[in-house]
């Protein structure tokens, strides 16, 4: 099944010529990002190019895809905007809300059943609306996105961090959170600062033990977590060429570890034959037809520098195996010096679990990979040392994986395969362990490996590297292992070491699937009722948010001064706070309880001002709430980084802070707090963090000036009666301004619908 043919025809009809109008327009050749980004503007083309970094342009995404843990909050918003349909096909994929614990069938099960509330929701709003439903067991979002619904040339937004996936088929797609779906699919337009862009050249061709992941993990490296935002990254080069269309897949997805917009791959002879091996050949002939408006022109990969605000070059075939971490995704280390690395911090050498699959690495490639390294421990006898666990990525995958015996080869060496979803990628992870908090390490095939991520464990080091790497390392169990030199030792004194691992892109019998888990929306939606239960603790109707009061801030408690790394899993953690994700007021109580308190070194444990006693974060700004009292929250470098979640800018919301005031914000999460109507701000100087004090009380002065570009004043009031003010600054579009006025953008769409 083709799914939208006509409007991808619709794409490719009009492309060409806007793309040509966009050429004569700037006067020069086109990166393929601008070509994608100018052929999707919601308004006319403007006179002149649009400042990368500078304009806020408004987009025209050809699709929406949310995963079932977003989705709840973005359709809850949805049905509040007065709409009948999406304006734009979009689907629900519902993928993160099954728990592993002791295999796929059973987990499953168990997922549907405790889950079952929320599933009915999510399938009856699809069903009111028009969207794609697939069901719990369908595979996991981006995996299931790649093989059905990303087309070369298209534009789409998902709410989840790891869209950029589809980049693998040469697609613009981006993290966004719900309220950004919700303007989509509403029909209004979606806002984006213009990216700059990043080019990265990959010259030679992968061999041996290097794989496409390794790419990324070099790149994050390089750029760090924080490189790349406000940038697409844009690949390309006979490198590019000659990496598959999964693994291009693998490149985009993993970019959001480094803070990037979106990262892309021109349309080649790879994606083709990936289009034609899913079933979608006929739109293989389309973008067949219009290539070279699928890739940048010639000139762009000629002249590079003339065109890409930074350059990297990578040799392919001079690339070795990575294994970045732990606890941040940037931190890469080439296989040959990770054992020096590893005694040097004294990180636990014993190899606990070894996890293979995830959104990142989880195609028919991926695990022919990895099933080389295992049937060689197999043919040896050998088991895995660590606990090992394997997750495909969709139920295709599985199902051919399965036919074609690759499943087994990885139980036969002691391996668990798990449901076709997120699981320990996201904390969805029931592990076997005795201690939960002692000291331990795991090394994953996934995208991240903040603190606590996996398991909650903030003493678990967990690190990231290709599924072949960590399947070598599982058998190993020994964090020091070097699958490229290092020998292994059956009970018969056999030694072995790894031949280098093979892959197959294409399977010979070709994919196969019973029942994909797609269920069509009703054809009519008349009859559907929503029932959302009012004393339910997974579901929650919204209420709007209060409008600005229109006046300037006076007096905001100072709710906590977060130190370091705060991403979205500190702010509004996953694990077994998924289930409330579509319960506002329930999900509240995690409001930033993984964030360390700058003046206790502490997390969850920050001062009540009223009160002079110490509680969990969520309790205060509950209980300044209900004094009438707003809050501010400070924060340090890139606050927010990581997953797309809106929660943890619709919590403080919730919960009454008025302001996040930072050094740095990351792109999703800066989007996110200005749809909820928090008012995101940066200091003009980093160094005034130092300034606040823990008893401060805050003002913002300056509001009923607010424009863009215009700065704003923060005054601190000590508790000794001195005051000190320093400058702060923000990114509000005029638009945007409107959403803080209005007290939200859904508050400004409903009312412009009406």
């Amino acid at each position: 099944m083709v799914f939208d043919l006509d409007l991808i025809k619709t794409v490719y009809e009009k492309m060409p010529q806007r793309i040509d109008a966009v050429r004569k327009m700037l006067g020069r050749p086109l990166t393929l990002s601008e070509k994608i980004l100018y052929a999707h503007l919601y308004d006319q083309l403007p006179s002149n190019a649009y400042k990368r970094l500078e304009d806020y342009v408004n987009f025209a995404p050809d699709r929406v895809a949310m995963q079932d843990a977003t989705a709840q909050m973005a359709l809850l918003q949805f049905m509040n905007a007065g709409k009948d349909k999406t304006a734009v096909p979009s689907t629900v994929h519902c993928d993160h809300l099954i728990q592993a614990e002791v295999g796929a069938e059973k987990d499953l099960a168990q997922a549907k059943k405790s889950n079952n509330e929320v599933y009915d929701f999510l399938q009856s709003v699809s069903n009111k609306y028009g969207i794609g439903f697939w069901k719990p067991g369908a595979g996991i979002i981006h995996q299931v996105v790649l093989e059905n619904y990303a087309f070369p040339g298209g534009m789409m937004i998902g709410t989840d961090s790891h869209t950029p996936n589809a980049g693998g088929l040469g697609m613009v797609a981006i993290g966004v959170g719900g309220a950004d779906a919700v303007d989509v699919m509403a029909g209004m337009p979606w806002e984006l600062k213009m990216p700059k862009l990043i080019g990265v050249k990959l010259t030679g061709k992968l061999n041996g033990w290097t794989a496409s992941k390794d790419v990324i993990l070099k790149v994050a490296g390089l750029l760090s977590v924080k490189g790349g935002t406000g940038a697409i990254v844009e690949y390309f080069g006979d490198g590019a060429d000659s990496i598959s269309a999964t693994g291009k897949g693998t490149i985009c997805n993993m970019g959001a570890e480094i803070g990037a917009t979106t990262s892309i791959f021109g349309y080649d002879n790879r994606m083709s034959n990936y289009l034609r091996d899913t079933n979608r050949a006929e739109v293989a002939d389309l973008a067949d037809q219009i290539m070279p408006y699928l890739r940048s022109d010639e000139d762009v990969y000629n002249n590079p520098n003339n065109y890409y605000d930074e350059l990297i070059e990578i040799n392919l075939s001079e690339l070795e195996p990575h294994i970045n971490g732990p606890y941040t995704p940037d931190a890469a280390h080439p296989v040959s010096e990770f054992v020096k690395i590893v005694k040097e911090k004294n990180y636990p050498q014993k190899l606990e679990v070894g996890l293979i699959g995830s959104c990142t690495n989880s195609s028919y490639e991926d695990i022919t990979r990895a099933a080389s390294v295992a049937k060689q421990a197999k043919d040896k006898g050998l088991k895995a040392a660590s606990e090992f666990t394997v997750t495909p990525g969709s139920e295709q995958i599985r199902y051919t994986t399965e036919r074609d015996g690759l499943l087994k080869v990885f139980e036969d060496v002691g391996g668990t395969v798990l449901a076709n979803a997120c699981g320990p990628c996201i904390g969805q992870w029931k592990r076997h362990n005795q201690d939960p908090d002692k000291k331990n390490s795991i090394i994953t095939s996934f995208n991240r490996n903040f603190a606590k991520r996996n398991d909650g464990n903030p003493n678990t080091h967990a690190f990231v590297a290709s599924p072949e790497i960590v399947t070598a390392m599982a058998i190993a169990g020994d964090l020091t292992f070097n699958p490229l030199t290092d020998t292994l030792e059956n009970e018969k004194g056999e030694k072995l070491r790894f031949e280098e691992p093979t892959g197959i892109e294409k399977p010979a019998e070709g994919f196969e699937v019973k029942d994909a888990g797609y269920v069509p929306p009703a054809e009519s939606s008349e009859e559907v009722e929503i029932k959302v239960d009012p004393n339910s603790n997974r579901l929650q109707l919204l209420d709007p948010f209060d409008p600005w009061h229109g006046d300037d801030f006076k007096g905001l408690r100072l709710l906590i001064k977060a130190k370091g790394k705060c991403t979205t899993d500190h702010i509004s953690m996953a694990g077994p706070w998924l289930r409330f994700r579509g319960h506002l007021d329930n999900i509240s109580d995690n409001l930033l309880m993984g964030a360390v308190n700058d003046f206790n070194d502490t997390t969850n444990l920050v001062m009540n001002q009223e009160t002079g006693e110490y509680d969990e974060v969520s309790d205060v700004a509950r209980d300044y709430k209900q004094r009438g009292l707003g809050s501010i929250i400070v924060g340090d470098e890139n606050y927010g980084e990581g997953s797309s979640r809106e929660h943890a800018a619709m919590e403080p919301r919730h919960l009454n802070v008025k302001s996040v005031l930072v050094k740095s914000f990351a792109r999703i999460h800066e989007t996110n707090l200005k749809k909820q109507g928090v008012l995101a701000l940066t200091f003009d100087n980093p160094g005034d963090y130092d300034r606040i004090r823990e008893k401060d009380h805050i003002d913002i002065k300056g509001l009923k000036e607010l424009a863009p570009g215009r700065q704003l004043t923060v005054v601190l009031n000590h508790e000794d009666g001195s005051t000190e003010e320093f400058k702060a600054n923000h990114t509000y579009s005029k638009v945007q301004i409107e959403w803080f006025k209005a007290g939200s953008a859904l508050n400004l769409i409903r009312k412009q619908n009406k």
